[in-house]
């Protein structure tokens, strides 16, 4: 692995979420065994234990609570960061009084003081915590100012019991963020009360950019998942801010943005996003690539910091049925965040794609193409080409450039 770790996770981040669960058609992996390329994995999902008692418990699935935290404990040896998911899709959190909110409190603690974990996710999708009210930086709901004030308590917890500071990453739905561009109240931009008042505590925030209706700009314009422009306009919105019938929502810093999506088309109901699409849409993000569709920047730089990715699911990219290959996704981080890094010892490696012909003029073929993305980068590290085989090179400038397909690489010179 390239990426480096101090107290919490370095850019850039891979973050997966791990089902507690067995799907057939996403099948149960052990913890331990999980693909080594997700340094961040939210453990899904810590729940109330029913809609009315905010007693949250989590139980691992088929193995002992010893052998779960020794688990957690391999993947914190190979640097990894282990958070408990709070919610998920068929969960609804309410916390109207004290005494709910204490409930909460007290039964997280007790699961952060059970298991190692390195602190927690907020995946909250359903219940009164998380509806707007109010503004963006006063609030009127009990439920919302409870949540806040409860993961603020849990984290003074955590600190008092390990001596570190909690890890802490939010993982709302586009509507309870984005969406409050269009409107302001119940679920539309029922969120950035929370994310506001957390923001110096926020590690991560990566929010879904799928499952979702169609949502605003800070341009005005309005785009469907599925899309670059989806990515890239909604990810640039969380940066820059945006006014809101509640105030202003004033942006996070790039480094915390992280890029949310399926991890392949059966991972999600709506807004999976090829490989190719992604990887066009993050490079122009960084400031490494062209533009792919309309959206424009408004930071023509880009944001080479941007955090990374995240998907739903760890099990889903790892299944062999669903995408074209296992691990499809993570393979993709690792080309559109690696490769630049790689450059330089890259220079004297052995490269194992056969190239014709190289040096090349107007177009190159891969003699041993393995069907998959081909993602093709500068000396600069920018990424120029993201497609497939038959490569028409004529706009490209003179120079060395370096070829990624799957686990596969090569380098070629343009003429």
């Amino acid at each position: 692995m390239l990426f480096g770790f101090g107290s919490f996770a370095q850019n850039p981040v891979l973050i997966g979420y791990w089902q507690n669960w067995n799907d057939a058609n996403a099948p149960y992996i052990s913890l331990g065994l999980t693909d080594t390329r997700y340094n961040v994995v939210c453990v899904s999902f810590a729940v109330p234990t029913s809609p009315s008692d905010m007693n949250m418990q989590f139980v691992p699935e088929g193995v002992t609570q010893n052998e779960f935290v020794n688990q957690i404990q391999t993947l914190k040896n190979q640097g990894r960061k282990v958070l408990l998911s709070i919610g998920g899709a068929n969960t609804s959190i309410s916390l109207p009084n004290v005494a709910s909110k204490n409930a909460f409190v007290n039964s997280m603690n007790l699961l952060l003081e059970t298991y190692p974990f390195d602190g927690i996710d907020i995946d909250i999708e359903h219940g009164n915590t998380i509806l707007a009210s109010g503004s963006i930086q006063n609030p009127t709901s009990p439920d919302c100012i409870n949540l806040i004030e409860a993961i603020q308590e849990i984290k003074a917890h955590y600190f008092t019991i390990y001596n570190q500071t909690m890890m802490l990453t939010f993982a709302p739905e586009t509507a309870y963020v984005q969406g409050g561009m269009s409107a302001y109240g119940g679920i539309w931009g029922g969120y950035l009360p929370i994310l506001d008042a957390l923001r110096n505590d926020i590690n991560y925030l990566h929010v879904q950019l799928y499952n979702s209706g169609t949502v605003y700009g800070i341009d005005a314009n309005i785009y469907t998942q599925g899309t670059a422009d989806f990515i890239v306009a909604l990810s640039e919105a969380v940066i820059q801010g945006y006014n809101t019938a509640g105030g202003q929502f004033s942006g996070f810093p790039a480094s915390k943005i992280v890029v949310g999506l399926p991890a392949c088309p059966s991972a999600a109901g709506g807004g999976f996003t090829n490989p190719e699409i992604v990887a066009a849409a993050i490079g122009y993000l960084r400031g490494n690539g062209i533009q792919p569709e309309s959206y424009t920047l408004q930071n023509t730089n880009g944001y080479p910091d941007l955090g990374g990715m995240m998907t739903w699911s760890i099990n889903w990219d790892n299944t062999d049925n669903c995408n074209a290959t296992t691990g499809e996704y993570a393979d993709n981080f690792q080309q559109l965040f690696d490769a630049a890094l790689e450059i330089e010892p890259f220079l004297n490696e052995e490269t194992n794609l056969e190239i014709f012909p190289n040096p090349v003029s107007n177009s190159l073929i891969i003699s041993n193409d393995t069907g998959e993305i081909i993602h093709i980068l500068n000396a600069q590290g920018q990424l120029v080409y993201v497609g497939k085989n038959e490569i028409n090179t004529a706009s490209f400038q003179s120079g060395i450039y370096f070829i990624f397909q799957g686990r596969k690489r090569g380098k070629f010179i343009k003429m």
